[in-house]
């Protein structure tokens, strides 16, 4: 490791077969955590380029627990984090209102490393259980239309940094990395980035894939559609920028979407809105993202009928059902 941080403080870049052998070894436990945090913190003083990081997957994939989902075409919501703005769980809200329309969700997630409550910590204390059996993964789809993937129980390599990244506090490579490492392998991605610079980065190796995709950077810095400003929307086909009203039928302010300050709060605030019980603001911001999934799958003629399909799923109760039926199999 010694040699090769001596060459990024040269501020050379690594190649995607050093990239690749740093992730398998870092599974292996070969590195100490001074040595992990000063790698950790190169990538947040220069861009990471698209060989580093597809090397970073390359070696994650290849350790990565596998899952078989019997063949069903899932869905992935996932923010890259690391946006700094303490918003409520939208992606994952939004996931159970997808699933509710009835396209299947196999949400990757982690416990949050830069915001007060990640997608694993509000489904932890919500009731969930995480696993990595492939038949109660299954079980679970097929009853409920969703499964969440706790990142570290698939990917080895996780583990040994998750205590880096906390006291860090702050986004590193594996966040950008989280979005492209679902071992589900969805067929569908909406995926939420932090900066223009990750939105190029990210529909580079998505347009590689060959399968649908959506990349969403809210222009005033939020890796999702916030509705408090325009948000730039990629995908195979092309990119445009919309606005709130487009999207959400109005705009809202930063204090709208907040998160709370503990896991505690962000779940009070997760089910107030799952049962239909949300402010305008919260449910606007929702349904816009899972609307925006919605469209991904080529299901909806536009926009605006897969809005309709995201209204109809919250509100007729049918998310909540998808997420109380999910809790009752754990």
């Amino acid at each position: 490791m010694k040699e090769l941080l001596l060459q990024l403080f040269e501020h050379k870049t690594i190649s995607r077969e050093q990239a690749k052998a740093v992730m398998l070894n870092i599974a292996k436990g070969e590195y100490n955590e001074s040595e992990l945090a000063a790698f950790m913190t190169v990538f947040l003083m220069r861009s990471i380029t698209i060989d580093e990081l597809q090397g970073f997957r390359d070696g994650l994939l290849e350790l990565a627990v596998p899952v078989d989902l019997n063949g069903h075409k899932v869905m992935d919501i996932v923010g890259t984090g690391g946006d700094g703005k303490n918003t409520f769980n939208i992606s994952t809200l939004a996931c159970f209102i997808v699933a509710g329309a009835g396209q299947k969700v196999a949400k990757h997630g982690n416990y949050g490393a830069s915001s007060v409550s990640g997608a694993s910590n509000v489904m932890e204390s919500m009731g969930y259980k995480f696993k990595n059996d492939n038949d109660q993964l299954k079980r679970e789809l097929d009853e409920s239309g969703f499964t969440f993937l706790h990142a570290p129980l698939f990917h080895p390599a996780l583990k040994n940094v998750g205590g880096i990244r906390k006291n860090l506090g702050l986004r590193t490579f594996f966040n950008m990395l989280g979005p492209m490492v679902n071992p589900a392998k969805p067929e569908f991605q909406l995926v939420g980035v932090y900066s223009l610079e990750m939105a190029r980065i990210y529909n580079y190796l998505l347009q590689q894939e060959g399968k649908p995709f959506t990349i969403i950077h809210g222009l005033d810095g939020y890796d999702e559609i916030s509705l408090t400003n325009d948000t730039k929307v990629i995908t195979n086909k092309g990119e445009e920028v919309l606005s709130p009203e487009y999207l959400g039928k109005r705009t809202v302010s930063s204090t709208d979407i907040q998160g709370g300050n503990s896991v505690g709060e962000a779940a009070k605030i997760f089910m107030k809105i799952i049962k239909g019980d949300g402010t305008w603001a919260q449910n606007a911001v929702v349904l816009a993202n899972a609307a925006m999934a919605l469209q991904c799958t080529g299901n909806f003629a536009n926009y605006e009928d897969s809005y309709n399909a995201a209204i109809e799923s919250l509100e007729s109760g049918k998310a909540y059902q998808s997420f109380q039926k999910l809790i009752e199999l754990q």
